[in-house]
């Protein structure tokens, strides 16, 4: 009998467990947690492990939040994608108020680790949950405007890692901010034009032009143009601290031209697994650059 109970509580809390991940969006938060990180590690004079710690574990908090309180706002509208369909609460599982509970308490704990390491941290940490629940979200259904909305918050990760180094705001997290303002459009475009009928069923407008057709496949090209620009103008001497080597500006430069022949691709294919190669190519690109641009710092 005692066995029976220990095997259905270890059970519930697996599921739990699994829940929490998915209404958190674990993977997004990680991979945003690794943007804090690196945005750290380059403003950084000296590594601190507590500190790294504290923005790792603040930084998943506050994009946990965002994505939980999402998903209580998105709740029938997820109902009606296959996408989302199966998500905790529009598949029952998970009870709007138990999603309501946790998005806050990982509202105050992500609030709480960050103004540890600087208030400016905090503060920039607040900003990007309001602009994600209360101003993208509501967006979405409104008009295709909301990638642009929603380019701000996500922007903010690889720029909130300086900032939690250095309780400053300059030229180097502004720039930071940009590279990743920018690579949100040509990622998102591509999910969008993965993911358009679906999201047609849901309501969401997320392609600029409303279809998949080349004059978004061009904006797309253009985003990309000037998010390689950005990336490398760190090895000009125009972004104070925040500098680029030759040989790194030539890697960072390389990975920015392959993302772009795929963005080329898709504006003469116009089909999905065109977008989907895209896609994937910009997750690759991010992760690269603010892997080189650390390494960089570290070697030279």
């Amino acid at each position: 009998m005692k066995s029976a109970v220990g095997s259905l509580k270890s059970t519930s809390l697996a599921l739990f467990y699994s829940d929490f991940k998915e209404i958190t969006k674990a993977k997004l938060a990680v991979s945003v947690v690794f943007s804090s990180i690196a945005g750290y590690f380059l403003g950084a004079y000296q590594i601190d492990l507590w500190s790294v710690l504290l923005l790792a574990f603040g930084g998943y908090c506050m994009v946990g939040a965002s994505n939980a309180y999402n998903q209580v706002i998105e709740r029938d509208l997820d109902a009606l994608m296959k996408r989302t369909r199966n998500r905790p609460i529009p598949s029952g599982r998970m009870t709007v108020n138990m999603a309501m509970t946790i998005a806050i308490v990982l509202t105050l704990l992500g609030v709480l680790a960050l103004y540890a390491l600087s208030p400016k941290t905090a503060l920039f940490g607040a900003i990007s949950i309001f602009l994600y629940t209360s101003v993208y979200t509501p967006l979405k259904t409104k008009t295709p405007l909301a990638v642009f909305v929603g380019a701000f918050p996500g922007a903010i990760p690889f720029m909130l890692g300086w900032v939690a180094a250095t309780n400053d705001f300059g030229i180097e997290p502004g720039t930071l901010f940009m590279i990743q303002f920018f690579w949100q459009f040509p990622h998102f475009w591509a999910l969008g034009w993965m993911l358009d009928d679906d999201y047609k069923r849901g309501g969401f407008k997320m392609l600029p032009t409303g279809k998949k057709d080349r004059s978004t496949a061009l904006q797309i090209i253009l985003y990309t143009f000037w998010m390689i620009v950005i990336s490398i103008m760190p090895a000009f001497g125009f972004t104070g601290r925040l500098h680029l080597t030759i040989p790194a500006a030539a890697l960072v430069l390389l990975c920015g031209l392959v993302m772009l022949l795929f963005a080329f691709n898709l504006y003469i294919k116009k089909d999905n697994p065109s977008a989907r190669k895209l896609m994937l190519a910009s997750v690759t690109y991010i992760s690269l650059i603010q892997i080189i641009f650390v390494a960089d710092k570290l070697i030279s």
